[in-house]
């Protein structure tokens, strides 16, 4: 399946996605936050229609944009149809929000003419009407309907199907994907809704998708946080790189200190990882705050520093190269990474 230029589905890597958070009727201002998403590793976009009088913005958003643009839609299938017509790479509809049946059929004869994909998302709030005041737990809810939903569209002709059933309880979402993964065929959006903020959001994000990635479900993926949708982007490369599933720019490894630490660990780890942002090169740093955690245990760094008293001892796949003082041990960390790199 294509979402624009980015396959989903069949084999192909999990892709990233996120959400814009201004005003769909300020195409500017959606472009600019749309150019960051693309610059921290974003590959789709999805973007709300909550009214008639953001179309002409989204309009001018899919023309500009570097990444596909899902419309999102809620409740008025008309703006799905329209979205359809004015160069959405896919829609993204809750049929058990979008009312009577006609409707629905309404807004998957616009996509078969657009010949772009929909995803089907269920959630709580968003059940089929059978299924709303079942005594069932959530999970299998979200299945039941999923599935009914995806019934209809293949009854209907329509198979160009994206499927997701999210929650914002972290064991609903892995059982109700796990039984999705088994029962469709259709290629699967995994996501923790309304997961939360920052801190708690990417522990909640980070526990359900990496159950799921780990495995093997899952084809296309956004972290939901209450936070600049860019933080979205750059939590869902770390667990995609924990996983070893995909990796993009540095990975940073550093101790969590001790009492042996005599340098400002967290404030030199926490410069480096700012600084590494800027960075597509895949090279393994590792701050070590002590010799116990330095050049022996990071040896398959690629570069890396042990801190000491007041210095830093700067290594190469854990050989000492040369040691310096601990206000120059992030500069000496970035020339050995820029070094690197150059050859």
């Amino acid at each position: 399946m294509l979402v624009g230029d980015v396959v989903i589905g069949g084999g192909a890597t999990v892709s990233v996605q996120s959400m814009t958070n201004t005003d769909t009727r300020d195409p500017g201002a959606t472009l600019v936050q749309i150019r960051r998403l693309a610059e921290a590793g974003c590959e789709i976009v999805r973007v709300a229609i909550p009214h008639a009088d953001a179309l002409d913005g989204f309009e001018r958003i899919c023309a500009q944009s570097p990444l596909p643009v899902i419309a999102d839609i809620h409740f008025d299938h008309r703006l799905a149809i329209e979205a359809a017509h004015r160069g959405a790479a896919k829609l993204r509809i809750n049929p058990g929000n979008i009312g009577a049946t006609e409707r629905v059929d309404a807004v998957i004869d616009a996509a078969g003419e657009a010949g772009i994909p929909i995803r089907i998302g269920v959630n709580a709030g968003s059940l089929a009407d059978e299924y709303h005041d079942k005594d069932w737990p959530l999970a299998e809810k979200l299945v039941a309907s999923a599935v009914s939903f995806c019934n209809h569209f293949q009854d209907r002709g329509f198979k160009d199907i994206v499927v997701s059933a999210k929650a914002s309880s972290v064991n609903a979402t892995i059982d109700a994907y796990r039984a999705l993964a088994s029962t469709l065929p259709y290629p699967l959006h995994i996501g923790v809704t309304e997961a939360g903020t920052s801190f708690s959001g990417t522990v909640k994000s980070a526990v359900g998708l990496g159950v799921l990635l780990y495995d093997g479900i899952g084809d296309t993926m956004r972290v939901s946080l209450t936070a600049d949708p860019v933080e979205e982007v750059r939590v869902a490369w770390e667990i995609l790189a924990a996983l070893d599933i995909r990796r993009r720019g540095p990975e940073l490894i550093s101790c969590p200190t001790c009492g042996r630490c005599e340098v400002d660990l967290v404030a030199i780890a926490q410069e480096v990882e700012q600084r590494l942002r800027s960075i597509k090169t895949p090279v393994k740093v590792a701050v070590m705050g002590c010799i116990v955690n330095g050049p022996g245990e990071a040896r398959d760094a690629d570069i890396g520093v042990a801190a000491g008293k007041g210095v830093g001892l700067i290594f190469r796949k854990g050989e000492p190269i040369r040691k310096v003082g601990e206000n120059e041990i992030v500069s000496a960390l970035m020339d050995e990474i820029a070094d690197l790199d150059r050859n």
